[in-house]
Order: C-alpha cells, then sequence, then structure tokens
C-alpha cells in the first residue's frame, strides 16, 4: 500500500511505501546543493523514492535526470512519481547496482553526479527488521568507497560529484576524493545552532585543481524545533543551496 506525499510546498508529489524505506530531508537538501542548468544530464545513485531527482526536475525546465537504485520496487515507485508530476520524458529511473552500472549508463558522460549512500557501515549495530529500510541505510557489498568510485567514473570532466552523508565519516569521504577531485565544498548541516553537525554534503569537481574550502552551512532547525528561514526556503520554497 502506497501514499502520496508531497515535497517543496507542494511542488513535488511522491509516492511512498507505509512501511520500507521513506524519504526524509536529506535528498531534498542534496538536490538543492546541485549547480545545474537547464540541458544538462544529472545522474542519482541510489535514487530510493526519487525524492532528489524529482525535487531537482522541478527546480530546472529542460533538465534530464536518470536515477540508478537497486531496489527494483522504488525503481517502479519512483516511475509512477515521475508520472505524477508530468515528468516522464526528462526523468527516469533505472534498476542497477553501484558494483556494476547498466551499460547504457555511459562513463565520464554526465554533467553532475549526486548520491545519499547508505549511512551506515555494513555490519555495525543491529539491520531494520525492513529489507528495505536495511538496504537504504545500511551498506552492502558495496560500501562508502565504492559509491564514490562509481559516482567519479560516470560524471564528465569538469562536472560535479556531490555526497549527502553523516558527518563522522568525512574522514572517508575526503580520502576517497583526495586527488581525484578539486574545489571541493564541505557544508555542514547544523541541526541547531551551537551543536555539532550530524551532516555534511560534500562537493567536487572532476579534472580541477582548486583548493578545498569549508562553507558556513546551514542550521537547519530553531531551539524550538521549528525550521530556521534558510532550511525553509529550501525545503519549502525550493531555493538552492549557493555552493
Amino acid at each position: 500500500m502506497n501514499q502520496e506525499d508531497t515535497l517543496l510546498g507542494g511542488r513535488v508529489r511522491l509516492l511512498q511505501g507505509h512501511g520500507g524505506y521513506r524519504a526524509a530531508i536529506d535528498p531534498v537538501l542534496l538536490a538543492a546543493s546541485i549547480p545545474a542548468t537547464s540541458g544538462q544530464h544529472v545522474l542519482e545513485l541510489g535514487s530510493g523514492g526519487g525524492a532528489a531527482a524529482l525535487c531537482l526536475a522541478v527546480r530546472f525546465a529542460g533538465l534530464r535526470l536518470t536515477g540508478l537504485e537497486v531496489q527494483t520496487n522504488l525503481v517502479e515507485l519512483s516511475r509512477r512519481s515521475a508520472a505524477l508530476n508530468d515528468l516522464s520524458d526528462r526523468v527516469s529511473f533505472v534498476a542497477g547496482d553501484v558494483l556494476s552500472p547498466p551499460p547504457d549508463l555511459i562513463a565520464a558522460s554526465f554533467d553532475h553526479v549526486m548520491a545519499n549512500p547508505p549511512y551506515q557501515r555494513a555490519q555495525s549495530g543491529h539491520l531494520p527488521p525492513d529489507p528495505g529500510k536495511a538496504a537504504a541505510n545500511v551498506e552492502g557489498e558495496a560500501g562508502l568507497k565504492q559509491w564514490i568510485d562509481c559516482g567519479l567514473a560516470l560524471v564528465r570532466n569538469k562536472g560535479t560529484l556531490s555526497l549527502i552523508h553523516r558527518a563522522d565519516r568525512i574522514d572517508e569521504i575526503l580520502a576517497a576524493l583526495h586527488g581525484r577531485l578539486g574545489a571541493i565544498t564541505v557544508v555542514p548541516l547544523w541541526p541547531v545552532m551551537g551543536k555539532p553537525a550530524k551532516r555534511v554534503i560534500v562537493q567536487g569537481r572532476k579534472g580541477v585543481a582548486s583548493p578545498a574550502v569549508v562553507h558556513p552551512g546551514v542550521v537547519l532547525h530553531e531551539s524550538d524545533g521549528g525550521y530556521t528561514a534558510a532550511a525553509e526556503a529550501v525545503l519549502r520554497d525550493g531555493a538552492a543551496l549557493p555552493l
């Protein structure tokens, strides 16, 4: 049984199952960080239910998006969501794994690649009882480095690779990117002012040698638990995260 939810203040209609993986705010924030322009082609690795791809598509008319997802039920659900939003002509979803992407995903052909990889290392803690949640939240055969390797292989020269991940794994991300991307920007996502970041967005460009920078970041919540104006601008109004 599926239900229809909305994102970006109702601009995106998203079908999600009552159980299994459900999109939170992370894919919306990731999509807001992509410096895409109309006419470009963006690939999302691990597209889940299609939230990030659809959010990005409604912000840029003429942008093409492809989502790669290993769970075939989510591929079908994403296709239905794309149709709900009249985006099937520009947004497609294919079944496949980052360890062996389908051959029609041509190497070095995408202007931007984005990913929201599983946050939990394999065999660390208890698996969620639902198989869909387990696949979305816990690494399988592909670890974080393999997700990054896949993205780097598929993005074109001068294009960007963007990840959203746990802040406590930033050392792994930067180690995997060292010498392979330039102009790396690390964007902390602060849960509230004065608290350590739990999430980061990391974005870099292939084939450039500019130094890395740490972005001021975004504070997501006020002390009363509500979203900050900066977070509302992204999550409700569809504003970009200028990196």
